[in-house]
C-alpha cells in the first residue's frame, strides 16, 4: 500500500485524461454524422420539404477527383444560325395583350371534372414544358403522368396522411390561419377525381448509361421554370390545375412510382377540365406598378 499511495494521484490524472479524450472523440463522431446547415433559420422554416434538402447544386470542382462523376460535355457541339420570327410593332402589341389576357384567366382550381382528356393534349403540354431553359442544357426534369385510378388513390392516401400532419403540427398556426380564406385543408378529393396527375421531379444529378453521375447545374430553378411553362400550356389548352407541393411526401411517392434516388418531387398537379360547379376565391392580382421596377 505504501508503494501505491504516492502513485494514486498520477494514476487518477491519467485516467481522467483518457476519459476526456474518449468523450471528445465520441462527440466529434456524433457531430460528423449530423448534416451541417449553413442556414441558421432552417429550424424555424417548417415549410421546407426535407426531401429537397440535398446537394442540388454540386460543383464540378468539388467532384473533379470523384470517379463516379463524368467530366465535361460535348466539346464539338455545332452552333447553327438562328432567325426567330420578328413581328411588326402593331402585331407585337396585339399578341402580347392576347397572351396576357389568356394567362390572366388562369386560376388555381380544386374542383376538377372526371371527364376524360385526350392523351395527346397531355403529351403536347409536357413537350411545351420541356422547352424550358436549363443550366448547361442538362434538362433536369422528369414528368410522371398518372392516369391509373388505383395509383392515383394510393397517391391521395400518402398525400392526405402527410398533409393532415402538416396542418395539425408542421405548418404552425399562422400558416394555417393564412389559408383559411382559401378554404383549403388536407382532404384532396381531386387527386382521385382528376383524369391525370402530373408529378414533376427534379433530377438532383444525372445518371448516364455507364452509371456515372452528371452534374445538373441550377436544377431546381430550371425545373421551376419548366413548371411555369407547363402551367401556361395547360391554361392555353383549356385545362385547369392547382399547384400542389405536399410537404414530406417525396420519398414515399418516389418509392410508389419507382423513381430513382436522384429524383426529388418538386410539384404535383391534378389536371383536367374544371368541374361544372367549380368555384375559386375572388382574388385580385397586383397591378403592374407593384410588381415592376422600370429604370
Amino acid at each position: 500500500m505504501a508503494l501505491i499511495s504516492p502513485l494514486t494521484p498520477i494514476f487518477v490524472a491519467v485516467l481522467c485524461v483518457v476519459i476526456a479524450l474518449v468523450f471528445r472523440s465520441l462527440q466529434n463522431r456524433d457531430s460528423a454524422s449530423r448534416p451541417v446547415s449553413n442556414n441558421p433559420t432552417t429550424e424555424a422554416r417548417p415549410w421546407v420539404d426535407e426531401d429537397l434538402q440535398d446537394d442540388t447544386e454540386i460543383s464540378s470542382k468539388d467532384n473533379e477527383d470523384d470517379d463516379e462523376w463524368v467530366e465535361g460535355g460535348e466539346e464539338d457541339l455545332a452552333h447553327v444560325p438562328y432567325t426567330p420570327v420578328r413581328y411588326p410593332p402593331e402585331e407585337m402589341l396585339e399578341r402580347s395583350q392576347h397572351f396576357y389576357s389568356l394567362l390572366n384567366q388562369r386560376r388555381s382550381v380544386r374542383f376538377i371534372s372526371p371527364e376524360p382528356v385526350p392523351r395527346t393534349v397531355i403529351d403536347n403540354v409536357i413537350r411545351a414544358a420541356g422547352t424550358a431553359p436549363s443550366g448547361a442544357h442538362t434538362e433536369p426534369w422528369t414528368f410522371v403522368v398518372v392516369a391509373d385510378a388505383e395509383t392515383k388513390h394510393k397517391i391521395r392516401l400518402i398525400v392526405e396522411e402527410e398533409e393532415e400532419v402538416n396542418y395539425r403540427q408542421r405548418m404552425g398556426d399562422k400558416w394555417v390561419k393564412d389559408l383559411e380564406r382559401l378554404r383549403t385543408n388536407w382532404v384532396k378529393e381531386y387527386l382521385d377525381v382528376a383524369p391525370y396527375l402530373i408529378l414533376i421531379f427534379k433530377q438532383a444529378y444525372g445518371i448516364l448509361p455507364n452509371g456515372k453521375k452528371k452534374t445538373h447545374y441550377y436544377n431546381e430553378i430550371s425545373v421551376s421554370i419548366a413548371c411555369g411553362l407547363l402551367l401556361a400550356a395547360l391554361n392555353n389548352a383549356g385545362l385547369v390545375t392547382v399547384t400542389s407541393t405536399p410537404l414530406n411526401c417525396g420519398p414515399m411517392l418516389r418509392a410508389l412510382l419507382r423513381r430513382p434516388a436522384n429524383e426529388k418531387l418538386l410539384m404535383l398537379l391534378p389536371v383536367g377540365y374544371a368541374a361544372a360547379d367549380a368555384t375559386v376565391p375572388d382574388l385580385k392580382r397586383k397591378p403592374l406598378d407593384d410588381i415592376m421596377v422600370y429604370i
